[in-house]
């Protein structure tokens, strides 16, 4: 793999990320900020806050759509790669 297909890979994985955040990253009307998105671990309350608020699942949603956007890179840099 060159230096162009994983610079297109990262590319869509954060494209995924953004696309999972606007739709996902709601809560109460809300945007909740990145801060509190990507903030693991702490102590019993906060896990159980972000257990119990929907943010443990908000999280995972908007992961897996990096994820997925990761694919899409992969996919696409060796579909253009002929």
């Amino acid at each position: 793999m060159n230096q162009k297909n994983i610079i297109s890979i990262a590319a869509f994985a954060v494209l995924g990320l953004i696309v999972g955040y606007a739709i996902f990253g709601k809560w109460a009307g809300e945007y909740v900020s990145l801060k509190t998105l990507f903030t693991f671990g702490g102590n019993a309350f906060q896990r159980a806050f972000q257990s119990v608020s929907g943010i443990e699942e908000m999280r995972t949603k908007i992961l897996l759509c990096g994820a997925a956007g990761a694919v899409v890179g992969v996919l696409a840099s060796t579909r253009f790669k002929r």
